[in-house]
């Protein structure tokens, strides 16, 4: 298997780091921009249901932007990992330090994805309050944390890569 991924990887690495810095950049990008540009804007909106209705909108469309982006950064990482060789080198314990953040990053992402959909479902039902609740978190906690660990995940990448 390892032979197999090793070629595949020689014959396809361009469009490999291609698709793997894209779905990072879309992802943290995505992320960076709904925190930074967007989440401000929407404080601007006084009727507290608009703003809430278009808050779950907005992070609705984003994770479903992203879903297939994060499918192909792991796809792609696992096989550049296996790929580039870094196995037995010095550098091979970034590889493992990407794994993690990139594994930080999945569960936090999958949290906020189910915490999303219950507070859609509350405020389908009209409980804003409780909706409100389940996504309050995610500007000030969550999607910085994400943030920051993209950001380190990009970094060690292009370390990895070299320049």
């Amino acid at each position: 298997m390892k032979e197999i991924m090793v070629n595949f990887f020689v014959e396809y690495a361009a469009v490999l780091v291609f698709l793997h810095v894209i779905s990072a950049v879309v992802w943290i990008g995505g992320m960076i921009a709904v925190r930074v540009a967007v989440h401000p804007s929407l404080q601007s909106i006084d009727d507290a249901k608009i703003k809430l209705g278009k808050t779950l909108e907005i992070v609705g469309r984003l994770f479903n932007l992203v879903i297939p982006f994060i499918i192909i950064l792991i796809v792609t990482a696992t096989l550049m990992a296996v790929g580039l060789g870094f196995k037995g080198t010095e550098l091979y314990w970034l590889v493992h330090v990407k794994e993690v953040i990139w594994t930080v990053m999945v569960i936090n992402f999958i949290y906020m994805y189910m915490q999303r959909r219950k507070a859609q479902k509350l405020y389908d039902i009209g409980d804003l309050l409780g909706a409100k609740m389940h996504v309050s978190n995610f500007p000030n906690l969550l999607l910085p944390i994400n943030i920051l660990l993209g950001l380190g995940a990009i970094f060690a990448g292009v370390t990895l890569r070299g320049f």
